[in-house]
């Protein structure tokens, strides 16, 4: 083993991050600094991935939680050769990230942003920065990986069996969310799952004794993980036996504690607050680069000999890996096609044929059908033929109807990973990340929960959409309608904050038809998440001989029923279970002579995404009298009805009581709509 090139390695790490932060202005050297030996050794000695080949499917995933640390990662993708991958999933001759792109650290357009964004730059595996959401997410690609095993490996031949890395810091440590999915992960014994813990014992504002004096590595025994500890991050033989113990233990995930100093070798600067989120600044930079015994003046320096050694340790070992594993799956794909049949199309996000066969369809009932209840059975209808659609909910799938009951399902469990039922326990944070987790190793993932408490998964879903992951979001208990739990259960301004993330499409179908339709749209987005929008309490199922087809649901908007000629002097929209109300006070007004139309408007998202004139065949713009209903707060319909138009909304918290007597006293009847709508009529509003 050549010590001098492994220092040299080592030291280009390093001052790649310092020069491409100190060029910036902006950024984080200190930890960079600190972890360049700990992300060496695991990537030349240890890591299963193929720099040319970023995207093979049975690669080690490596998910830098610390994303401040973000100059670490860009220098280890430009030094060991990853080449770049389009949206296509075909590699590209070009480097991920380039020395230029480096020099452009932090820069617009730059591949090498703040921090890690997963789709923006090859051989970024997560995007991350919030802290915590990193090691959470691993969680979910750790899961992952077991699932795959467990449904397509056999005897000899085995497609899957890659192990998980997440480096992370203190603060990530710090974050409740990294707990809640360590407990899962201890829960589950997840032996493929390793979390390399940087305790520099400095944050933003000085030293962790600040905050933070309890015993990591105790805690995470308690929680069920082997722990080994690494006292000096720059003992690379040590790093090496550390790893070396994580593979060997196979019944439990691995927390490797390892001791380091932020801005290692900095004269003045190591150890301090001031090297974690701010520039070295110049002299500091020529200080530490004689320390290192490297040319002061020497900017972007990569010395003779580095690139070759990595090419010569994690490429030529992932090279091999790779072959052998494509020779393995081309024995798979002779013995079990279908399987591999299905491998494939789970790569690329494509869904089987007949994917929707067995849908079901609701008949008219006037009683009707929870939308919940009717998610239920679209989902389980689905998976029967998505053999990787899976998931679960913060330990409330028997209130959103979300338990999978398809043959073989089965509860995914430390002995049971294959399962498709997963227990996420009362963990909605975690459960956000993990699922992201699932959608990057390519499963199909569904989480429930109620609507109002998304407010903690928000940062998770709020990831699911910068990096635009298929992730299915099932919210039941949409509004007041779920009675008498009050106020603290019963979503008011939850509508409008998930309609406010970019990218997220939001979906509140009107009855069980709209249901199923929403399902149809949820599967076929390759890219992107969709939060469903669910009812507790039954609504009717519409008669849609008398209505408008369901299949208006992909358009966002639709006209369900019309004036004569199709010619409105008032529009009433509405969504989810406030449809039904709307309908029955356009029959009133009808019956006084009013023409009226009335839209369900289950996706704002969906909508907006039409060509202008579909919108303005939905909504008249000569037509100024509009009323807008929905069980929660009126923000974001100004949009639709106007400054001429009324929205029947929520404007303070909800009460416990029965629904009836809610709906009475929020203004959610026909009657209540009516009158609305008649004030604004005598107004001229027309």
């Amino acid at each position: 083993m050549d010590r001098d090139v492994d220092q040299l390695s080592v030291a280009t790490l390093r001052t790649l991050a310092m020069d491409a932060v100190q060029k910036a202005r902006s950024g984080h050297p200190g930890t960079p600094m600190a972890l360049a030996p700990v992300a060496y050794v695991l990537w030349q000695r240890f890591l299963r991935y193929d720099p040319e080949e970023p995207i093979w499917p049975d690669r080690d995933r490596f998910v830098l939680s610390n994303g401040h640390a973000s100059m670490l990662l860009y220098a280890l993708l430009h030094l060991a050769g990853v080449k770049a991958v389009d949206p296509d999933y075909e590699t590209l001759g070009r480097l991920a990230v380039e020395l230029s792109d480096i020099e452009r650290f932090r820069q617009l357009d730059s591949k090498c942003p703040g921090h890690p964004e997963y789709r923006w730059t090859s051989g970024v595996e997560a995007t991350t920065g919030p802290l915590g959401q990193g090691v959470a997410t691993s969680v979910g690609l750790a899961i992952g990986g077991r699932w795959l095993a467990a449904r397509y490996n056999r005897p000899g031949l085995a497609p899957f069996g890659y192990d998980v890395y997440a480096l992370c810091g203190d603060g990530d440590l710090m974050e409740g969310v990294s707990e809640e999915a360590a407990s899962l992960a201890g829960h589950l014994r997840l032996p493929n799952l390793c979390w390399i813990y940087d305790n520099n014992r400095i944050t933003i504002e000085g030293r962790t004794a600040l905050a933070f004096s309890e015993d990591v590595a105790c805690r995470f025994i308690a929680l069920g993980w082997s722990v080994t500890r690494v006292g000096d991050a720059n003992d690379l033989d040590a790093l090496s036996r550390a790893l070396e113990q994580f593979r060997a233990t196979r019944d439990r995930p691995t927390l490797i504690v390892v001791d380091s100093h932020i801005a290692w070798g900095a004269p003045r600067k190591q150890d301090t607050s001031e090297a974690h989120g701010e520039p070295l600044g110049e002299e500091e930079v020529r200080a530490t680069k004689r320390r290192y015994g490297w040319p002061e003046d020497a900017h972007f320096l990569v010395p003779d000999g580095v690139r070759e050694h990595f090419r010569a340790g994690i490429g030529a070992r992932g090279a091999r890996l790779r072959g052998e594993w494509e020779r393995m799956f081309a024995s798979y794909r002779a013995s079990h096609p279908d399987l591999a049949a299905e491998i494939e199309r789970m790569q690329r996000r494509e869904l089987p044929e007949g994917w929707d066969r067995g849908l079901p369809a609701f008949s008219p009932d006037a009683k009707g059908v929870a939308t919940r209840d009717a998610s239920g059975k679209v989902a389980s209808a689905v998976a029967a033929n998505v053999p990787w659609l899976l998931g679960g909910a913060a330990d409330l799938a028997p209130s959103t109807k979300t338990r999978l009951t398809v043959d073989g399902a089965g509860d995914l469990e430390a002995d049971t990973p294959g399962g498709r039922n997963l227990h996420f326990g009362i963990r909605e944070h975690a459960m956000g990340a993990v699922t992201n987790g699932l959608s990057l190793a390519k499963l199909r993932p569904f989480e429930a929960t109620f609507l109002v408490f998304s407010d903690y998964m928000r940062p998770a879903l709020r990831l699911s959409a910068l990096m635009e992951l298929p992730i299915i979001a099932i919210f039941t208990h949409d509004s007041i309608g779920l009675g008498e739990d009050g106020p603290t259960h019963q979503p008011v301004e939850h509508l409008a904050s998930l309609r406010a993330i970019p990218g997220l499409v939001t979906i509140r179908p009107a009855d069980a038809n709209e249901v199923v339709e929403a399902w149809r749209v949820v599967m076929q987005r390759r890219y992107g998440p969709v939060a469903l929008v669910l009812t507790r309490q039954a609504v009717p199922v519409l008669d849609r001989t008398r209505y408008a087809s369901a299949a208006g649901l992909a358009r966002g908007a639709y006209v369900l029923a019309d004036a004569p000629g199709g010619r409105p002097e008032l529009l009433l929209l509405a969504t989810g279970s406030e449809v039904h109300l709307a309908l029955a006070a356009g029959e009133t007004l009808a019956a006084r002579g009013v023409r009226v139309r009335v839209v369900s408007m289950p996706s704002f998202e969906l909508f907006e995404q039409q060509p202008p004139e579909y919108r303005a065949s939905v909504l008249p713009p000569e037509v100024k009298a509009r009323v807008a209903v929905e069980q929660a707060s009126t923000f974001g319909w100004d949009r639709y009805v106007g400054s001429a138009g009324a929205v029947v909304g929520m404007r303070t918290f909800g009460a416990s009581a029965p629904l009836k007597a809610l709906q009475t006293r929020f203004g959610f009847t026909p009657d209540a709509i009516v009158s609305t709508a008649s004030a604004l009529l005598a107004r001229g509003e027309g």
